[in-house]
């Protein structure tokens, strides 16, 4: 079973992510609120994939991701990214991300996007 930790500033959709992957089978092993917290997380409990919200309050997903990556030069990150981004999007895939989520999302694309991992 996969364990995933879960980066959004917005609760509901840390729970809306959640749901959809626990009912999957992959193991939620923590959530964070912002890019400060999900570093802290992710050294702490080191999952096998992260979900990462782009745009987040004090450390933003991009910079989160760079941190991450320092930590663990293989780790498996998804940025979930609004509409519009794709500046952004560009500057995730040179930093290290693995796939992308654009939001709003549908429960397959999640799963399609994580199960390369």
């Amino acid at each position: 079973m996969k364990k995933v930790l879960i980066v959004d500033d917005a609760a509901f959709m840390r729970l809306t992510i959640r749901n959809m992957l626990e009912k999957n089978g992959y193991e939620v092993v923590g959530e964070a609120e912002n890019g400060q917290v999900a570093i802290a997380k992710y050294h702490a409990l080191n999952p096998d994939i992260v979900t990462m919200d782009i745009t987040m309050p004090e450390v933003d997903g991009l910079t989160a991701l760079k941190a991450i990556r320092q930590i663990n030069p293989q780790a498996q990150i998804v940025m979930m990214t609004a509409m519009g981004q794709q500046a952004m999007v560009k500057e995730a895939v040179v930093a290290g991300a693995r796939g992308f989520i654009v939001k709003p999302f549908k429960e397959d694309t999640v799963l399609q996007a994580l199960s390369k991992f």
